[in-house]
């Protein structure tokens, strides 16, 4: 703000002196509040397209080995919860939900409007398929035709399949980790922690530092809510950041030990 008024006064001063100065810096004051107020905009706009995307794909996903159990309506109705997701949110969630689990429900089309909203940021769009893969797998496990629809998901994201068996081996490994606390890892610990970094066994220590970094820099919470990621699923992003840290534990301590 204060740079906009200086360069707006300077501009004004090699013009009319001190009343340019005065002029310019009163118009860089200006353009600085309107250029805030549609940035600002446009955060709100990619925030509510997030959560309704969200949770409209969720419902479909939900519904993709035919019927939705109770235990899915809980569950979703628990990420009202874990998102802190005013009452008015609530409702706008709840009805996405529901219009996801219609017959006639066009997930290509709700994915491409989804890529137009966020602008297609990468970091977004893995969060956004995290957050599915979290959802219908909350006991550890994603059933067959629930991997089928997130693939499905996935490359309407424009992303790589990868990345659905990179997020689902992350969320086993979250859920050994917990199970097995103190305990070595087993083989199957270790494999998931590759997939979740996304690298070779055969790679190098140096390699796959390499790649941790950039992940947990790619899902820093402050760097996703500056690209338009709720406050509200803030927890999600912190919970990722542990995910790859856990991860990244697990090749460190298999490969001492090795």
């Amino acid at each position: 703000m204060l740079f906009a008024i200086i360069i707006g006064g300077l501009i004004g001063y090699a013009f009319g002196k001190f009343p340019g100065f005065l002029i310019g810096a009163a118009i860089g004051a200006f353009l600085m509040q309107r250029l805030k107020r549609r940035l600002l905009g446009k955060l709100q706009s990619i925030q509510s397209g997030f959560v309704d995307s969200v949770f409209a794909v969720m419902g479909a996903l939900c519904k993709a080995d035919g019927v939705v159990s109770q235990d899915e309506i809980q569950m979703a109705e628990s990420l009202f919860v874990r998102f802190r997701l005013s009452e008015p949110q609530k409702a706008s969630a709840k009805a996405a939900f529901n219009r996801g689990k219609e017959a006639d429900f066009d997930l290509e089309a709700e994915l491409s409007h989804f890529l137009t909203v966020t602008g297609g940021q990468p970091a977004l769009l893995q969060m956004f398929l995290q957050v599915q893969v979290s959802a219908v797998a909350a006991d550890g496990v994603v059933h067959p035709a629930e991997h089928e629809m997130l693939v499905r998901i996935a490359r309407g994201l424009g992303l790589p399949e990868s990345q659905v068996d990179q997020l689902e081996a992350m969320l086993r490994g979250a859920h050994a980790g917990q199970a097995g606390r103190g305990q070595p890892s087993s083989a199957q610990q270790v494999d998931d922690a590759y997939k979740a970094l996304g690298v070779s066994p055969s790679a190098s220590d140096a390699d796959i530092k390499k790649v941790y970094r950039k992940l947990m820099s790619e899902n820093h919470p402050d760097k996703l809510a500056g690209r338009g990621l709720p406050e509200s699923m803030r927890e999600m992003a912190e919970e990722r950041t542990r995910e790859i840290s856990h991860a990244y534990d697990v090749i460190k301590d298999a490969r001492k030990a090795g």
